[in-house]
Parts: C-alpha cells; sequence; structure tokens
C-alpha cells in the first residue's frame, strides 16, 4: 500500500521540532503535523517569515529563533526548549557561493550537518521518541570524503561538491547516531531520509543567472513539495518505520514517487569512515552526545 500523510495517526500531546520551517519542505511538514493535532516548533531564523506563515496556518505552531550557522544561536536555542518527541533536521542551504559561518566553516557543512550535529547532540536527552535527517540524492556525486579539508581550506571550492559533501555528511550521521543509539539500548531512533527533486526553493539562492530558470525547470521534472515531504513525514510518524532504511521516493532515478527503500553510496555505509566523522564533527562543534554503550541491544544494519 502506497504511504500517504492521510495514514499519520492522531498526533495530540507530541511535541515536533522542524528546522528550516518556514519555507519548501518545512511549511508542507508543519502545517501537516499541526493539522494532526502536533505542537510545532518551528525553529527558524527569519522569524519574520517564520511568524507570517504561522499566523496563517492553523494549530498549535510555536516559532522560536535557530541560526544553525551559528553554534551560540544553537546552544541559545536548546536551552530554551523543553522536552521534544521527534526533532526534523530539515534546514539547508543548495549550491550557495563560497561563505563561512559564525564560527569559520564553510558555510554548506556548517548549516547542512555541523548545525544540525550541534543540535541533535544538544536535545538529545530531551528526544522521546525520533530524530529525522534529511539528506539528497546528491550524496551519491562525490567518491570521497575528504575528512583533513572538510572546510575547503586546501582544495577549490566547488558549490555542487559542497553541497553533496554535507548531504553525505548528513546521511553518514543519521546512521551513526543510530548505531550509537542501539549500542547503548536507547529507544530513541534515527531516520535518514530524502525528498527526492522539487521546486523548494533551494536552487534559485546560487547568486548566478541560474536562479531565474531553475525553479521551473525543477517544477517541470520533478514532484511538488506536498510530495517530496511525504518522506519526511513517513519517518517522522510512522510508529514501524524501520531506522536502517535510506526512505525517499522511489521513480525515475529516485527523484519522485512513493515513499520506499533507496539505495545510497557505499560511502555512506563505510563505519570506520562515520566514525571518523562523527569524531571530526564533535571536534568542530565541541559537542560530545550523551550516549553510553551497554552489554545488550540490537544492531540496526543500514541498507
Amino acid at each position: 500500500m502506497t504511504w500517504t500523510p492521510d495514514l499519520i495517526p492522531d498526533q495530540q500531546g507530541r511535541t515536533f521540532v522542524v528546522t528550516g520551517a518556514y519555507g519548501g519542505l518545512g511549511q508542507v511538514v508543519t502545517s501537516t503535523l499541526a493539522a494532526r493535532g502536533a505542537t510545532v516548533v518551528m525553529a527558524c531564523r527569519d522569524l519574520d517569515r517564520a511568524r507570517a506563515f504561522a499566523q496563517n496556518t492553523d494549530g498549535d505552531i510555536v516559532v522560536e529563533r535557530l541560526d544553525l550557522a551559528d553554534l551560540e544561536s544553537v546552544r541559545q536555542f536548546a536551552d530554551r526548549l523543553g522536552e521534544l518527541d521527534v526533532l526534523i533536521n530539515n534546514a539547508g542551504l543548495m549550491n550557495i557561493p563560497f561563505a563561512r559561518t559564525a564560527d569559520g566553516f564553510e558555510m554548506q557543512f556548517g548549516v547542512n550537518h555541523l548545525g544540525h550535529f550541534a543540535l541533535t547532540g544538544l536535545l538529545l536527552d530531551r528526544i522521546a521518541d525520533r530524530v529525522v535527517s534529511v539528506s539528497s540524492i546528491s550524496h551519491k556525486w562525490i567518491r570521497a570524503l575528504y575528512i583533513d579539508d572538510l572546510q575547503f581550506e586546501r582544495r577549490r571550492y566547488s558549490r555542487s561538491g559542497a553541497y553533496a559533501q554535507s548531504k553525505l555528511a548528513t546521511l553518514m550521521f543519521a546512521r551513526e547516531l543510530q548505531h550509537r543509539l542501539d549500542r547503548a539500548g536507547s529507544p530513541t531512533r534515527s531516520y535518514a531520509v530524502h525528498p527526492g527533486v522539487a521546486p523548494t526553493g533551494l536552487v534559485a539562492r546560487t547568486g548566478t543567472p541560474l536562479d531565474l530558470v531553475a525553479e521551473p525547470f525543477i517544477g517541470l521534472v520533478g514532484q511538488s513539495r506536498a510530495s517530496a515531504a511525504r518522506s519526511l513525514l513517513f519517518a517522522a510518524t510512522d510508529r514501524d518505520a524501520d531506522p536502517a532504511t535510506y526512505w525517499g521516493p522511489t521513480r525515475l532515478l529516485h527523484t519522485r514517487g512513493p515513499v520506499a527503500a533507496t539505495p545510497s553510496s557505499s560511502l555512506s555505509r563505510d563505519h570506520a569512515l562515520r566514525q571518523r566523522l562523527w569524531e571530526e564533527s564533535e571536534r568542530a562543534t565541541g559537542i560530545s552526545y550523551p550516549i553510553a554503550p551497554t552489554a545488550t541491544g540490537t544492531v540496526h544494519e543500514a541498507h
């Protein structure tokens, strides 16, 4: 049976935090969960846009400031937050000109991966159910992860390469988090998903003439935002979803279609490399996760 948002059970009494909730897929996820009775915390950098959307959307919606390009903002946000059920790491940047975050990280890697890594670590002991991290089919565009130069300090910068690196890191982070949760015997789960291709607004921020035609073109070849958000909503709400599965659209080279298991690169399944990325992410952010391994626990092997 094809999964649709109509299958989402009642979410009364549950709290979801959605990063980047005021645009693209975040709007769909926020409005859908709020309509099912959830309390949704919109974690956003642009408070004006977030509040404008919240005011015109039915449901229990809270707007909080979060700038993933600034670790101090991440810490302040985490300090303000109470208990929650689900964290959806949705915010992202794509193919932008070279820039650095407030902490000196390459911007796409800093926002898409390190900001979410820090946020998840700071909130983990308050997350009752699961973490959903949004990767991309673009994670397969690169053949190597340069652990010793993740910030493009010695390599020539590539917009698409930096984006692909950040989304590979997101996928590897989600899998390594699940591995560590399993070893700790924790009931909390970690999911990796991708939305396929949709006109979410990401591709129109490159600062090049491409911005004028990118969104209309994506609209023709991809799927709607509502359809693209299904993988996020499925992983965030389905009680039986397997955390070892990379969930996403399954048709037309995985750019569109029903949500099911989708393939990922062999690089994303390299456990030793995942561990190295984790260690480097802890070093860069200064965030250590409150996960202690136990002698028991079922390990979900990624596929």
